[in-house]
């Protein structure tokens, strides 16, 4: 958009300092005059998963955020809060931000390392639950996925951060390449768990993973670094005791889409929340 038809949409890439890798997103840092159906329209033009818009600013370095995918509102985006920070980081210099979303405060960290930016999101308290069997066997189902090709040593749950994501974990690096669901199926599963992504992983090692966010429900078959759903995956991997309490692990993601990105998740002892980090740049 221009200055005549409305507030600049600026996009950006998060979690690559490469543009052509990471997860792109719209950000529009002047959106007060939006409603959502403009929001949304806007978001469904750039066809990225996400795009951010703030909304309003309360305070030094604090503004209200929106996250529409090209089909719906979601509560809480992380690669789209990384790319906004870090938009607002060239705009007014690195420093502190909190972003006021409807899941609840995000604080932000932007600084640079080595002439790059990076940003750094600590998460709402996250939480942990079962996922019912009947569940399970669907969404597995949806992804024609055998349950022997699980990995018994990381349970499915329902994690949250900001935003509800389903942990599945393969066994293989070769049962997470192969990646052909039935979008509907799966979409359907969703809406009624109120799941944002799947978050489907593989351990390469103690603290190093390979994820992949299928992400019917936002319009879009795969997301190529999702921030919510590694904070999500944080904690999850800290309360089942599959990382020590306070561990730093990397998420490897988007490389078989052909946009590889990195995901840094930091656990603290004592302190529930998890931080999600990573550079960006701008697009274009």
């Amino acid at each position: 958009m221009t200055a005549d038809s409305g507030p600049e949409v600026l996009r950006y890439t998060a979690f690559s300092a490469d543009p052509a890798g990471g997860n792109p997103a719209g950000v529009v840092l002047d959106a007060g005059g939006l409603d959502e159906e403009r929001m949304l329209a806007v978001a469904a033009e750039l066809g990225y998963s996400e795009s951010a818009f703030l909304t309003e600013r309360t305070g030094e370095g604090a503004y209200t955020i929106r996250y529409f995918s090209p089909k719906a509102e979601v509560p809480f985006c992380g690669h789209a809060t990384v790319a906004t920070a870090l938009a607002l980081a060239e705009r007014d210099g690195p420093g502190e931000l909190e972003f006021a979303t409807a899941a609840g405060p995000v604080p932000v960290t932007v600084v640079r390392e080595g002439g790059e930016l990076r940003a750094t999101l600590t998460s709402v308290a996250p939480r942990i639950e079962e996922v019912a069997d009947a569940d399970l066997a669907e969404a597995l189902a949806a992804l024609d996925w055998p349950a022997a090709d699980l990995d018994p040593e990381l349970p499915p749950r329902i994690a949250y951060a900001g935003a509800r994501h389903l942990v599945l974990a393969a066994a293989t690096r070769e049962r997470l390449a192969e990646l052909a669901y039935d979008f509907a199926r799966l979409e359907a599963l969703m809406h009624r768990l109120e799941l944002t992504t799947l978050q489907l992983v593989w351990r390469e090692g103690p603290e190093v993973f390979h994820v992949r966010d299928p992400f019917p429900v936002g319009g879009v078959v795969e997301d190529p670094a999702t921030g919510a759903a590694a904070a999500a995956f944080g904690a999850y991997a800290r309360e089942l005791g599959i990382v020590p309490e306070a561990s730093v692990l990397t998420l490897h993601q988007g490389a078989n889409m052909g946009r590889p990105g990195t995901l840094t998740v930091e656990l603290r002892a004592g302190d529930p929340r998890v931080r999600v980090s990573g550079t960006g740049t701008r697009i274009g």
